[in-house]
């Protein structure tokens, strides 16, 4: 079996930033690589991450497969374009207010509404040293920022986002992972078994029983949000 090659890296970077050599004879190219990006967005969008290849991209387009790579090396390069594509609407949290707490709600609700209208992004941004584009790195840029008023070091700063953008992920992956009719099924089975060993796991029992795991009114990003910077305040308080 032949060994994969390794990517270029840096012509991945220099397609993110739009720093690509172009061709200066020939005639004009008839695609882009953001509009190739948008095409397979909204493929992503309607059936999922895994069903994007170079060969649907380009039907889409009508073109073959081999006609994309004229712009876009393969597939982890696409990916990483179609993210940028996504994320090109920065949020502007100034106007959410003053303080850093209104702020980084702010950014909070942004990337959950970007990850509830395209839940394959949760896969193309697992929490792995990546190659960012402009607008990923826009993103980052505008969440340090508003946190920046709260007077923590900057490795500080940088565990709070982490700690709100996985809030964001957790949340967007259980929305993904979430079945009605499982859900129902699993409380019935649950329910039957602790009948038979609710003595060996009374304080699962009890939350069951108290309804710990049924319907919850309460939004998860404000309350884990709640938790997370009542936290960061006490942290600013200690000084």
């Amino acid at each position: 079996m032949a060994k994969e090659k390794p990517r270029d890296l840096r012509a991945g970077i220099a397609l993110l930033w739009g720093e690509q050599d172009r061709p200066t004879r020939g005639p004009k190219p008839s695609l882009t690589p953001q509009g190739i990006a948008a095409r397979a967005v909204a493929i992503a969008d309607a059936e999922g991450l895994e069903t994007v290849s170079m060969s649907k991209v380009g039907a889409e387009l009508g073109v073959s497969a081999m006609a994309l790579y004229r712009y876009v090396p393969g597939k982890a390069e696409l990916v990483e374009l179609m993210v940028e594509d996504v994320l090109a609407d920065v949020p502007d949290l100034a106007a959410a207010g003053e303080g850093w707490r209104e702020r980084i709600t702010a950014w909070a609700r942004a990337s959950e509404d970007v990850n509830r209208a395209h839940p394959w992004l949760l896969t193309a941004t697992a929490m792995r040293r990546q190659l960012m584009g402009p607008h990923q790195i826009a993103w980052l840029e505008a969440a340090l920022a508003a946190l920046e008023p709260t007077g923590l070091s900057a490795v500080e700063r940088h565990r709070v986002f982490l700690l709100v953008a996985g809030l964001v992920r957790t949340i967007a992956q259980q929305r993904i992972d979430f079945d009605e009719e499982h859900s129902r099924e699993w409380g019935r089975l649950a329910g039957e078994v602790l009948e038979r060993h609710a003595e060996r796991f009374p304080s699962f029992t009890r939350a069951v029983a108290d309804g710990a795991f049924g319907p919850d009114p309460v939004d998860p990003l404000e309350f884990g949000l709640g938790c997370i910077l009542d936290g960061v305040q006490r942290l600013i308080d200690a000084g």
